[in-house]
């Protein structure tokens, strides 16, 4: 109990509170969590004041989200990515390579695998090693995101600009994603293809573009609700490969 038996009250910022159901949500949520009397939310401002007993940390109210991964909850100078507590200090003391160690992985292997390719039949053919690349880019990511869908759903319309308007667009990405995979793979009509990368992937680099210049501190979905990435501009530079190749391709087939 705090001093002279009041209780204390913290503020705290709450990301993804759209409407007055997610802010009855997130109440009842944060309410249920020992030693919390009284949960005040500003739906306009974001933010929450809670009534504490004692102090609780930020991590045991984030936890309290933990289901509901749309809601983030931060406090000072820590920012917490869909339950899952980033500390600042941690980030400055957290290598860029050891942060994006599973995305420069996944790229690594994609590289060796279509340069490969190229080996073995013994000519290197930039349009192959492309679609292979591509295949191999679309396929991968969305296993990913397909490992739990419901959740990269969620992150998805935390940034993206049409699943932020219709949060099906999210399931539906991911599996137009496998389903561009499956067609660079098998070389299905190249320029239908190439074409619908070009539009999809063009699309989604607006919200990362959005999200990483307006420096929000948020969780990139880009493999799914496995890793806790975030935002930077290796998503952007993602997404721009994708452009950038679909147009080379569209340009020779035109």
């Amino acid at each position: 109990m705090s001093i002279n038996n009041r209780p204390m009250t913290h503020t705290y910022n709450i990301n993804g509170m759209t409407c007055g159901g997610c802010q009855a949500k997130v109440q009842s949520l944060l309410s249920k969590v020992k030693g919390v009397k009284n949960v005040m939310i500003d739906l306009g401002k974001g933010q929450a004041a809670i009534d504490m007993d004692k102090h609780i940390s930020t991590p045991e109210l984030a936890e309290a989200l933990r289901d509901y991964p749309k809601y983030q909850i931060s406090e000072s100078n820590n920012n917490y990515y869909y339950g899952t507590t980033v500390d600042s200090k941690d980030e400055e003391t957290t290598s860029w390579i050891e942060t994006y160690q599973p995305i420069l992985l996944i790229f690594g292997y994609m590289i060796g695998v279509t340069v490969l390719i190229e080996v073995i039949n013994g000519t290197f053919i930039w349009h192959r090693l492309m679609g292979h690349f591509m295949a191999g880019f679309f396929l991968v990511f969305s296993f990913f995101k397909l490992l739990n869908l419901k959740g990269f759903a969620e992150s998805y319309g935390m940034y993206d600009i049409v699943a932020k308007q219709w949060k099906g667009w999210g399931y539906v990405y991911a599996f137009t994603e496998l389903a561009l995979g499956i067609a660079f793979l098998t070389g299905f009509n190249p320029l239908i293809t190439n074409a619908v990368t070009f539009l999809v992937m063009s699309i989604s680099i607006v919200g990362v573009l959005q999200s990483v210049i307006n420096k929000r501190k948020i969780k990139c979905a880009c493999l799914g609700d496995v890793f806790n990435l975030p935002m930077s501009t290796i998503t952007i530079i993602e997404d721009a490969l994708m452009i950038g190749m679909s147009a080379i391709m569209l340009l020779t087939l035109l």
